[in-house]
């Protein structure tokens, strides 16, 4: 099996190629060049033996976490990324690459930046009003195709990219919206208004499945849809919070977010 792995930001990358070169361990790299070259770093495939190598081995560097590789035929583009007078989002570091809770053959992602994109995301609503616009976030959580994406001020979720190269061009695509919509600023009129939420299926797909009752619900779905609506609290799912499947946690949270729900509410 081979997985793969990327990093928060050139320095890492660096580290990490001198110990793969001074151990002799074979490796394939995939690189952001040229398209992506603002928001990517080169990602390196290992097999798993050279992987655990290196886990084991650690030396200092630091990389976004190991996923199984896939290979779903995704390129990067010869183009040039597009410039912006202002770029809001300054460097861009992938922190975690993980397996999506909601489907693991796929990734989720956190991706933070040293900009702020605050005062964006009102326009942004008035621009992409399929999407839902917390104001006390402040954050806005939409869908492009089956990826689900929320932008906080510092940093970006997305749910359900295919591999590393379909994560670029999420993250690309990402880049030039917000940019895009805070040049034409001016000639927007912001909207504060909260549309809609994401569907109870994606909160659904965060839970354990196990319909234990634990939460005074009769199944994980009648949990899901109450919580959509406002009606119980996250922590009631005591699975999750405190039992065997503590590790979904992370994933539940962040949808909870999306939705301005905070997990003591």
């Amino acid at each position: 099996m081979k997985t793969i792995t990327t990093f928060p930001d050139k320095v890492q990358y660096c580290r990490f190629m001198d110990m793969l070169n001074k151990k002799r361990i074979s490796y394939e790299i995939i690189d952001p060049e040229r398209a992506y070259s603002i928001i990517g770093i080169p990602a390196v495939v290992l097999d798993e033996q050279a992987r655990s190598t290196m886990v084991s081995d650690n030396e200092g560097f630091l990389c976004s976490g190991w996923v199984e590789y896939r290979d779903y035929g995704h390129s990067v583009p010869d183009n040039p990324p597009k410039i912006f007078q202002r770029d809001l989002f300054g460097h861009f570091s992938i922190s975690s690459i993980a397996p999506c809770i909601a489907d693991p053959d796929r990734l989720r992602i956190i991706c933070g930046f040293k900009g702020d994109i605050s005062n964006v995301m009102a326009h942004i609503n008035s621009e992409m009003p399929s999407g839902m616009f917390v104001k006390d976030g402040p954050h806005y959580t939409y869908m492009d195709s089956y990826h689900m994406i929320s932008l906080y001020p510092h940093r970006i979720t997305v749910a359900k990219t295919d591999d590393i190269i379909d994560t670029w061009h999420v993250l690309e695509k990402i880049r030039c919206m917000v940019n895009d919509v805070w040049s034409r600023k001016d000639a927007i009129t912001p909207s504060y208004e909260m549309r809609q939420k994401p569907p109870a299926l994606e909160i659904f797909k965060r839970l354990p499945g196990i319909s234990c009752r634990e939460c005074g619900q009769k199944t994980c779905m009648a949990f899901a849809l109450l919580l959509w609506q406002g009606m119980i609290r996250p922590t009631l799912c005591k699975p999750v919070f405190s039992g065997k499947y503590t590790h979904l946690k992370d994933a539940f949270l962040s949808i909870c977010t999306a939705l301005g729900i905070k997990a003591d509410q």
